[in-house]
């Protein structure tokens, strides 16, 4: 630390020598009033007919001064720490007392001597003076403070990205924070008017030179302070960023600030979600609110990612009713808590249950009788139902086909099942059970009810995908572990992957299978390493990353559509329809004797009889791939 600290003492000075000193910082500026009225040029005598006119003044000067510095407290804030209510206080303090001068200088005329307390021209610049001093004082001591506990290494050079109020606030804070030793270098701004000029005293660069200012100066980090800011935009700083080894950090929405208020401490890492995120998806908000609006909405797997992402949309449009379906007990309590908290929502009813259990089901249905269903309950997890294919037969199998059932039998409106990519040319037992769960709702598309089926890939941060994983391995100092140094996969945001689903749901009339644009696929290995580097680690020397294998009926990547699938366009630019497949009658009569055999044969013979419905699943490195030389 420097030397200049030993000028404060560790304790705050006793309020009576702040008040002696501003009194005598009063005293002064009367002074100089005095001074600049006479030109510095009176003689002797002038200086002895002033003060025996004012003799008795100075004395009501000092006592009037005292009262009203007392009164308003200006001794009570500690000089180091002097904030802008601080400074109010001062002006609103030497107004106040000057103010009385007038006063008792117009008493003092009319009723005592003919005299005035002080000339009018010495009240105004003592005045002027007197706050001037009293301000600069303080501002002095403050600075010095703030200098003498900067650390005496080299500062670490921040950029702020965004010039606008947010970035205005997060370099006060900064520069306000005594405990960190960072210096803001400048900020980055997109908009052309305000690059070169200053704000505050630091440069505005326009944004394209950012890699440029990366390789000539040593910055430590990049704050993004812009809300709302266009993912594709923030995605490429952030890549430039990690490219050079610079940390990124960003200032999060106002709305989650500690009571109102902004710290250095809620300056946030950047997220991988941050690097992913593509620009946000324009729904149809009118046919979504005539859709939903006043109707009895049911989401089973209400508790899951994928499901209570549906859940908080859905609430948005305002329906009837919104019916919310899980057997974990312990995510529905959370979700539950979470909704109590929100103000003006629509009603909602929380139904612990299994999808399995028809009698649950049935009941469900005719105590709510929901006209909209959107199907999101199902185990996903490709290892753990390698090894349990009964119960992915069981909950995915079964578990939609009686809702399905039950959808046609009480004329729901519109059912939108929720499957994967995995269900395309599976290669496992979770995804050739969501193959099997998409031909039960195709096949039901001939009553009432419309029966629409959605279909995407990976869902960021949802429960047990591989980015929590890779947090937690981070955390724990690694290895970071990847599967192959090959796999690849597609990602898409919550939000976003529930918006295309509540479009798809609006836009379908029934029978088709609505494929989302996932953008371009990621390869995973890739995705540790920035994860990595966002965490402000160093690859091979913090942390390592280990390649354990492919897990049985693990693909290298994932697929959208089928060989025998072709797409069409629709409204939306993110939307596709995969043509129908034609089905062969006897593949029902089969998933029949599939959902028979749960729970009474073995499972090699079990997944022999889902390879039969869905010939074109073939298994990967698992157990069952004998199944397939036969």
């Amino acid at each position: 630390m420097n030397n200049t600290i030993n000028m404060f003492p560790k304790k705050n000075l006793p309020r009576w020598i702040i008040i002696l000193i501003d009194l005598f910082i009063s005293a002064f500026s009367l002074a100089i009033a005095y001074l600049i009225r006479f030109d510095i040029k009176a003689d002797d005598a002038q200086w002895r007919l002033e003060l025996g006119i004012v003799k008795y003044s100075i004395i009501v000067f000092f006592a009037v001064r005292l009262i009203v510095f007392f009164s308003f407290g200006i001794q009570k804030g500690i000089v180091r720490h002097t904030s802008t209510s601080d400074f109010k206080r001062l002006f609103l303090a030497t107004t106040t007392s000057s103010v009385i001068f007038v006063i008792l200088g117009i008493v003092r005329y009319n009723w005592i001597d003919n005299y005035y307390l002080f000339p009018s021209s010495i009240i105004v610049i003592e005045y002027v003076f007197c706050f001037f001093f009293l301000a600069v004082s303080r501002f002095i001591v403050k600075l010095l403070y703030l200098e003498s506990v900067k650390s005496s290494s080299e500062q670490q050079l921040v950029l702020i990205y965004g010039a606008g109020v947010s970035g205005l606030i997060a370099k006060r804070i900064i520069e306000k924070d005594v405990r960190i030793n960072l210096k803001v270098f400048g900020f980055l701004d997109d908009n052309n008017r305000i690059s070169g000029n200053r704000i505050e005293g630091v440069e505005v660069f326009h944004t394209s030179k950012l890699e440029e200012i990366l390789q000539k100066n040593k910055i430590h980090q990049v704050i993004i302070a812009i809300q709302n800011l266009d993912p594709e935009k923030r995605s490429c700083i952030v890549e430039k960023c990690i490219d050079a080894g610079v940390e990124v950090k960003k200032v999060p929405n106002p709305k989650s600030w500690i009571n109102g208020a902004f710290t250095t401490n809620q300056i946030a890492q950047v997220n991988i979600e941050d690097l992913l995120g593509r620009t946000p998806i324009v729904l149809n908000q009118e046919k979504l609110a005539d859709g939903l609006k006043d109707q009895v909405v049911l989401v089973t797997g209400a508790a899951g990612s994928i499901g209570s992402g549906i859940v908080r949309q859905v609430l948005e449009y305002r329906p009837k009713l919104v019916v919310l379906l899980d057997q974990a007990e312990s995510a529905m309590y959370d979700l539950e808590f979470e909704l109590n908290q929100l103000k003006d929502i629509p009603p909602f009813e929380i139904v612990i249950g299994d999808i399995c259990n028809e009698e649950r089901m049935e009941l469900l249905f005719d105590t709510f009788k929901p006209s909209w269903v959107f199907h999101a309950a199902a185990y996903k997890h490709v290892p753990m139902m390698e090894l349990n294919p009964s119960e992915a037969v069981r909950n995915n199998v079964k578990g939609t086909k009686i809702l399905v059932d039950l959808s046609n039998k009480k004329a729901v409106h519109k059912f939108v099942m929720i499957s994967t990519d995995k269900a395309v040319n599976p290669t496992n037992v979770m995804g050739a059970s969501k193959r099997i769960a998409e031909i039960i709702a195709q096949a039901a598309n001939n009553g009432q009810t419309q029966f629409i089926t959605t279909r995407f890939g990976n869902v960021l941060g949802s429960n047990g995908s591989v980015i929590p994983l890779f947090k937690r391995q981070i955390e724990q100092g690694g290895p970071i572990t990847v599967t192959d140094e090959r796999i690849t996969r597609y990602f898409m945001t919550i939000p976003e992957a529930c918006q295309l689903v509540l479009e798809a749901g609006i836009m379908g009339s029934g029978g088709e299978i609505y494929v989302f644009d996932m953008g371009k696929s990621v390869r995973i290995v890739d995705l540790a390493k920035k994860m990595i580097q966002l965490s402000g680690l160093e690859l091979g020397k913090d942390i390592e990353i280990r390649f354990s294998g492919l897990r049985p009926g693990e693909k290298l990547y994932e697929e959208l559509l089928n060989d025998a699938e072709n797409v069409q366009e629709t409204h939306h630019p993110k939307i596709l329809i995969a043509s129908e497949r034609e089905v062969d009658e006897k593949v029902y009569d089969k998933i029949e004797r599939l959902l028979n055999a749960v729970g009474k044969t073995d499972n090699l013979s079990l997944v022999q009889m889902m390879k039969e419905v869905v010939p074109e699943f073939i298994s990967n490195n698992s157990e069952y791939s004998v199944l397939d030389k036969k």
